[in-house]
């Protein structure tokens, strides 16, 4: 093949030349390259950069700061500020205190459990978040109560089943706790949107299921959440059915005069310490952990995703790292007072957030109403009828039902949509944990699928520009003739090599099949684009190094395009780009291409000289 030294030829790329070729990075030691990794992974906000150069006592006010924002907003704290907090801080507690009763009924704990006003307190110090207001969650309560009385029930033993759930607590606020001192958020984030759509409305619909008890005044009851076991329970009493119950459970104040299902004395003043009521002991310690994991989990991605949604609205941050340091000291010390799991819920956020709360002083706020609610007004809410309770967690649990989000991933996405249903269908006809379960490991899936099956398209240049695109993405992109451009949609690793190579292979042979039939020129570079793939393994590179082998055998050479500077690295320290060439080597498809073209015209026409010579000769 020529070589390029005429500036006149047309197919010379204008920017051919030795500055535009893709150079391989300075050589970075296996121990830098490795910190660097892992501050990015578990660093990447730099939190330690405050503290450079600045004296020990400023240091330690930096670090108290750091685990106590309250230091940082309420010294410039204003006055005209409290009383937006101040009324959002008092409604969401009229919210807190009825919702709360019915959210420690489906955790099947006694409701003076629900309001506890030390949690809000240690948030307000330690949160990051100025609209989240803390309380218990309906799916952490649902999955405490379901999965505690698989080895105790409260009606068997309610001392045991208490203390059970405040070992539950105990175990998500060191679990949270651990999750935020490690940095180890990103793991939540293979709990996809998909899958807590679908796992929310799935427990969503579980605990309306569950109301059926108290809206038919039914004693006896399933303690199983599937769908097919409550209604069997439902229907299999229909003689015991009470229908004034769920009738006027419609109505409140008709109700009120004639129900005789109450929710009964509720024990005044401030809730006791539980420091020493934890359960250590097995076989009970085991399914503690369990559920404190699995509850804490849901209600701390909730709480997250609370945050996350109302932080943007009001275009602030929040540090993620931080708040679960936040939710699992305060579960830590909430397990400490008679508490159990809690974190953020959406229906208190969205509440606190329209009665226009300011900072977590509504939180502070909210807290000194539920204490003086504790103190003194207890007995008021003795004549509260149960099917009031259930009324409240329907009305609840509806507006966990994403109907819309559920539409969007059926016309955006629909193995996202699949995700989903298969949570909610896990969750209503199985249990919370095989629900969970099985979004997990869907989701898991669909992360494999991408690594192994990355996805891999023949590009063309779409006219009057140099751009190379998508030919099924633009139909009018027009293939080069003597080039497949391919594009590599992921980073290269062992699971996805041997695939690659198959696949770029078939590629070929489809692509010299079509140009046989069609009668174009022959095949003579096989370009790929690189741009997606932001890293390589050893297995890519032996993949490379095989494709490559293969090409030459078929008289073909292989192009990179635009590879990134850790794949330069590696291609080179393995010997493969001295044996490809650091001419075979450019910075975008099109300089890839302008070299070719002018390559293929080159060769073309030191074959046309050579036929025309042999032609004179034998004439």
């Amino acid at each position: 093949m020529g070589t390029v030294d005429n500036k006149d030829d047309p197919y010379v790329h204008p920017r051919m030349n030795n500055e535009s070729r893709v150079k391989v990075p300075p050589p970075q030691s296996f121990f830098k390259s490795l910190q660097a990794s892992l501050k990015e992974t578990f660093f990447a906000d730099d939190p330690l950069k405050q503290f450079k150069n600045q004296s020990k006592s400023k240091k330690f006010i930096l670090g108290l700061q750091y685990f106590f924002p309250i230091l940082v907003w309420a010294p410039n704290y204003r006055l005209d500020l409290l009383k937006s907090d101040l009324i959002a801080g008092i409604t969401i507690a009229s919210l807190a205190i009825p919702q709360g009763i019915s959210y420690a009924k489906l955790a099947q704990l006694p409701p003076i459990y629900d309001s506890n006003f030390v949690p809000p307190l240690v948030y307000a110090m330690m949160g990051t978040s100025k609209d989240v207001a803390i309380g218990n969650v309906a799916v952490g309560s649902l999955l405490m109560g379901t999965m505690l009385s698989s080895v105790a029930t409260p009606e068997d033993d309610p001392t045991l089943f208490l203390h059970l759930a405040f070992t539950a607590t105990l175990v998500a606020g060191v679990f949270k706790l651990a999750l935020g001192l490690l940095r180890l958020g990103f793991l939540l984030d293979f709990l996809s949107h998909a899958a807590i759509v679908g796992f929310m409305g799935g427990a969503a619909t579980v605990v309306c299921l569950q109301q059926l008890k108290d809206i038919f005044g039914l004693i006896h009851f399933t303690q199983a959440t599937d769908v097919i076991s409550v209604l069997q329970s439902v229907f299999t009493q229909h003689s015991q059915w009470r229908w004034q119950s769920a009738v006027l459970g419609c109505g409140f104040l008709l109700f009120l005069l004639i129900t005789k299902y109450l929710v009964g004395t509720l024990q005044k003043g401030i809730n006791p310490s539980s420091f020493g009521d934890f359960v250590f002991d097995s076989p009970y310690f085991a399914v503690a952990i369990k559920t404190g994991i699995v509850a804490g989990i849901i209600a701390m991605a909730e709480g997250l995703a609370v945050s996350r949604t109302f932080a943007m609205s009001k275009n602030y941050n929040i540090d993620g790292n931080k708040e679960m340091v936040a939710y699992g000291m305060m579960n830590i010390i909430g397990s400490f007072t008679s508490c159990y799991i809690t974190s953020g819920p959406c229906s208190r956020a969205a509440v606190n957030y329209n009665a226009g709360c300011k900072t977590a002083v509504s939180n502070i706020v909210m807290s000194i109403t539920v204490m003086i609610t504790l103190l003194f007004l207890t007995p008021l809410f003795y004549y509260t009828p149960l099917v009031v309770l259930s009324s409240i967690i329907v009305a609840a649990m509806l507006t966990l039902i994403d109907y819309e989000g559920v539409i969007l991933l059926w016309k955006s996405d629909k193995f996202d949509f699949a995700v989903c249903i298969t949570a909610y269908i896990g969750v209503v006809f199985g249990s919370v944990e095989i629900g969970l379960g099985a979004a997990i490991l869907l989701s898991m899936l669909r992360v494999l699928l991408f690594v192994a099956r990355p996805r891999t398209t023949i590009l063309g240049n779409v006219p009057n520009t140099t751009f190379y695109r998508c030919v099924e993405h633009f139909p009018t992109a027009q293939t080069v003739p003597g080039m497949l451009i391919l594009e590599i949609g992921a980073p290269i690793y062992f699971a996805n090599s041997s695939y690659l190579r198959e696949r770029i292979v078939r590629w070929i042979d489809e692509e010299e099949e079509r140009m046989k039939l069609s009668g174009d020129a022959h095949l003579q570079f096989v370009i790929l684009d690189m741009r997606a793939v932001t890293c390589i393994d050893t297995s890519g590179i032996s993949m490379f190094d095989e494709v490559n082998t293969m090409i030459e055998r078929r008289g073909l050479q292989l192009v990179l395009a635009s590879p990134g500077s850790e794949v330069m690295k590696k291609l080179d320290r393995s010997g493969f780009l001295g044996k490809l060439g650091q001419e075979w080597v450019h910075l975008t498809v099109g300089e890839a291409v302008g070299a070719c073209k002018y390559l293929f015209h080159d060769t073309y026409k030191s074959k046309s000289t050579d036929e025309a010579e042999n032609c004179s000769n034998n004439v």
